[in-house]
């Protein structure tokens, strides 16, 4: 009998143990391993309700943990089946993996989280990781005047524009082009060919709108978005007037650098684009824009042409309010063998 209640114990011990180290069935996470990006770990918060940032960030975490060594964990925002639920703004799944955080990648708009949560964020912001914004990260964060948050400063329509303009370089201003009916080509900034973040970009192309953005000086404008006429590659400029000027003349700024230096005294390089829907990753020069930025906000030498082939089969679903995939876990998102 001592023998069999030992063994017993025994083997519950080991399940325990297997259970305290197994994955979060509410996050992404790819491990890494061989590649420059070997040892680092990086965050990717999905978390809007239009844009399928739940489809695309599992799309960017398997290109950096498989062809770049990367650790990657991406959290969402779930309802309360633990589905993937973009309209759940107050959740985040698995927040204290910011806190080995060397990375963030963020994908979010109008977010209300608890503070519990936000405190894990701000604690990585403030440690001065790189942060990588994409499309509504400029409106990352909604506290209203109602809001009892310690971290109401970052809300999207403060005096200072909030998380996004403080940090990132712009908040939400308006849409350039016709939101869904025009599409945006990129056209790199005259001057920043040069730039490592642009090596081996060209070709981008989003079927998601311009987006208005006046970034402050200590920007360093990477690219600008060309307002086309259609919602295909192949259609021409568009050539209308908007606020008193031509549409495309001057070009709104679509990617950026900035390196801001937060309240703690400590710099994050941050890249900043208003492109970025999952639909809009079906560009291989938009991936590796992003790819090349996490490279340059973490001062590693970026590649020459770095592999951003995405890791299964992609097909992301059209952008729009209220259209994420029912029923989807979080560890389930990862990107599927191509058929």
């Amino acid at each position: 009998m001592k023998r069999r209640s030992l063994f017993a114990l025994t083997a519950s011990l080991v399940c325990t143990a297997s259970l305290a180290n197994a994955a979060d069935p509410l996050t992404l996470e790819l491990p890494g391993g061989e590649g420059p990006g070997k040892g680092k770990h990086i965050v990717l918060l999905a978390g809007d309700e239009e844009y399928r940032s739940e489809e695309a960030l599992p799309l960017l975490a398997g290109i950096l943990s498989k062809h770049h060594g990367f650790k990657c964990t991406v959290l969402f925002s779930v309802g309360k089946d633990g589905t993937v639920d973009p309209n759940a703004s107050r959740s985040l799944t698995g927040s204290a993996a910011l806190d080995t955080a060397d990375a963030m990648i963020l994908s979010l708009r109008f977010r209300q989280w608890p503070d519990e949560d936000m405190k894990h964020f701000v604690d990585a912001y403030l440690r001065g990781i790189p942060i990588v914004g994409l499309r509504t990260a400029t409106h990352a964060f909604s506290y209203d005047g109602k809001s009892t948050s310690r971290y109401k400063k970052f809300h999207w329509s403060n005096a200072e524009g909030g998380f996004g303009r403080m940090v990132l370089g712009e908040t939400w201003v308006d849409h350039w082009g016709k939101h869904m009916v025009e599409a945006t080509r990129g056209i790199v900034e005259p001057g920043a060919e040069g730039n490592p973040v642009l090596r081996g970009v060209k070709d981008v192309f989003g079927d998601t709108d311009v987006y208005e953005a006046h970034p402050p000086k200590d920007v360093t404008i990477l690219m600008r978005g060309q307002v086309l006429k259609g919602i295909t590659p192949d259609t021409p400029p568009a050539d209308y007037k908007r606020k008193n000027q031509g549409v495309n003349d001057p070009m709104q700024p679509i990617a950026w650098l900035r390196e801001h230096k937060n309240e703690a005294g400590t710099v994050n390089r941050c890249l900043t684009t208003t492109m970025g829907s999952s639909t809009d990753l079906m560009s291989e020069g938009l991936r590796r824009l992003i790819v090349n930025g996490i490279y340059w906000g973490l001062k590693m030498d970026v590649p020459a042409n770095a592999d951003v082939t995405p890791t299964g089969e992609y097909k992301p679903s059209p952008y729009k309010g209220n259209g994420a995939k029912k029923g989807i876990k979080p560890a389930d998102t990862a990107l599927k063998p191509a058929k």
